[in-house]
């Protein structure tokens, strides 16, 4: 066990998932970090992305992320997401959608905080668009 990282992934819902693994991909805001066991501690934000879970050399999990916190030890990989749903279930077609409503909301703001508001939602569904589209491992 000690060649694995305690890999926990926390909505604002629930936990999500507490597992050892070999090694995780986290989408961090300065670049994509991968944790292994014995990780220099490190706290990052994490940008909408990805985050891979890998057993041996091989990718077992695929959880797209909207954005949130991680904390690393040396034995633990904690990702604090503001949403997360495994890449699979991700309905390209609701997103699709929810991409062109939002650009209506784009137009339609009327103060910069609105259309800050409205930019971020569209970069995490145009990630999540990107996500959807490799899903192969």
């Amino acid at each position: 066990m000690a060649d694995k990282v305690e890999f926990e992934l926390v909505s604002p819902e629930k936990l999500l998932t507490s597992q050892p693994v070999d090694m995780v991909v986290v989408p961090g805001s300065e670049g994509d970090f991968g944790v292994l066991a014995g990780h220099s501690p490190l706290i990052s934000t994490v940008r909408p992305g990805v985050i891979d879970v890998y057993e041996g050399d091989r990718v077992v999990d695929r959880v797209f992320v909207a954005g949130g916190f991680a904390e690393v030890t040396e034995t633990r990989c904690t990702v604090l997401a503001e949403e997360a749903i495994p890449v699979a279930d991700i309905d390209r077609g609701k997103v699709e959608q929810d991409i062109r409503d939002l650009g209506e909301d784009l137009e339609d703001a009327k103060s910069d905080d609105e259309k800050a508001r409205v930019e971020a939602k569209l970069a995490v569904a145009r990630a999540k668009l990107d996500a959807a589209g490799a899903t192969a491992y």
